[in-house]
């Protein structure tokens, strides 16, 4: 346990507040009494000292110990008293540091309407005792208090916008973490779908399989099994590169930096193969001249690729399918669409029941929508790009993507992508 948290500790700190305050009022009652003890008065302008004198400087001070819990009510207390004192005609500098402290505290606690008013109030207090300085520097006086009026409420005011302020920071401050907290805990959510779904759905067909011919046709059933083990293999790499980006603030190591940067619209290849022994036909058409896209937009258009073949495999397996890959001049179009061959009524974007799914429908009596279009669109949105999805005339489903990409000056739709293998 650290030290600042040791119960004792803490019970000191809760203390110490209420205790400088007492200091504070004591301290400022004792100076005041031995100054109007002190004060030499050889013209007689001032009332004699007396008890009431001392009362009244004791009703103005000691109730300062709650000037922090009842600031409004203190300030009247002491402007009652001061205002007594004066009429009196006591000698009146030492009951204005009571009403001064009064009214710092009420401006740096209270909205600027109600210290504002209690500013002139207490100015008004104070002007009534100047009454009692000496003959020839009463306008003096007044000015002082006024002065000292002014600068008074001011740092209040001052004091209570920079608690505001702090307090504003503190809250922006815990927004953003919370905010970050959710964004990356939809990021984890993403990766992890992305990176289990495919892998998984591949891994389930061809168990499936692999069963129903491991007596007939033990070639084939071999053949399921080694695409099980290929795709289980994969699933744990890419896990272990997500974790290693989740774990690690520095950059990450070459070897998975390559594996990182190998999950882009170059891996396409690998990716068909595995969909095609999985049973799904695959046709990839590239068009317009293939350039260089950012690492970002790669990644993304690759994993829309991949959500929209493992909702084929689990929605329509059999389905011919086929995916266009466009390079225009400052975006690139991605479309994947099947057939609805197969069984299951088409490919779309969910997780769950049909591929209505993808297309915004409800999922089940949950009423959500399913996670591989939302992961989609979340990743489309992060590069202002949009994502569709919805059953095709004639029977199908097709998901499409569009991404504007940034070019740099001069680089035209000529510039070829160099091919990462």
């Amino acid at each position: 346990m650290q030290l600042s948290e040791h119960p004792a500790v803490v019970r000191i700190r809760s203390v110490l507040p209420v205790a400088g305050e007492i200091v504070w009022a004591a301290g400022s009652l004792w100076m005041s009494s031995t100054l109007l003890h002190n004060w030499p008065d050889p013209y007689g302008y001032w009332r004699d000292t007396d008890a009431i004198a001392y009362a009244l400087l004791a009703l103005i001070y000691l109730p300062l110990v709650l000037r922090r819990r009842h600031p409004v009510a203190i300030l009247l207390n002491t402007g009652l008293w001061a205002a007594v004192y004066f009429s009196l005609g006591y000698y009146h500098v030492v009951a204005a540091c009571g009403l001064a402290t009064a009214l710092y505290t009420v401006a740096s606690k209270c909205p600027r309407t109600v210290s504002v008013r209690s500013a002139a109030g207490a100015l008004a207090v104070l002007l009534w005792g100047t009454r009692l300085a000496e003959p020839g520097v009463v306008p003096m006086s007044m000015a002082f208090v006024t002065v000292a009026t002014v600068v008074c409420w001011v740092a209040g005011d001052g004091s209570r916008r920079l608690r505001e302020l702090t307090r504003q920071l503190r809250l922006q401050q815990e927004e953003k973490a919370r905010h970050a907290v959710a964004e990356e805990r939809i990021r984890i959510a993403r990766e992890l779908h992305d990176v289990i779904a495919h892998h998984v759905s591949v891994i389930s067909v061809q168990n499936g399989l692999a069963s129903y011919v491991l007596t007939s046709d033990p070639t084939a059933a071999r053949k399921a099994l080694d695409t099980v083990g290929d795709s289980a293999r994969e699933a744990l790499t890419e896990m272990r590169r997500m974790l290693l980006v989740l774990r690690e603030d520095g950059p990450l190591p070459a070897q998975e930096e390559d594996r990182g940067r190998a999950a882009g619209l170059a891996g396409l290849g690998d990716l068909i193969g595995r969909v095609g022994a999985a049973g799904v036909p695959v046709a990839v058409r590239v068009t317009g001249t293939a350039y260089e896209l950012p690492p970002g937009i790669d990644l993304c258009a690759y994993r829309v690729v991949q959500e929209a073949l493992t909702n084929v495999i689990k929605h329509a397996p059999g389905a011919r399918t086929t995916v266009l890959v466009h390079y225009g001049a400052d975006e690139v179009r991605v479309r994947v669409g099947d057939d609805g061959g197969g069984g299951g009524g088409g490919g779309g974007g969910g997780d769950g029941g049909d591929g209505r799914a993808a297309a915004g429908a409800p999922d089940g009596p949950g009423g959500a929508a399913g996670q591989g279009l939302i992961g989609m669109r979340e990743r489309a949105t992060i590069y202002h790009g949009t994502v569709t999805a919805g059953p095709v005339p004639g029977g199908g489903f097709e998901v499409g993507l569009r991404i504007p990409v940034p070019r740099p000056e001069g680089e035209g739709a000529h510039a070829v992508r160099t091919r990462r293998r």
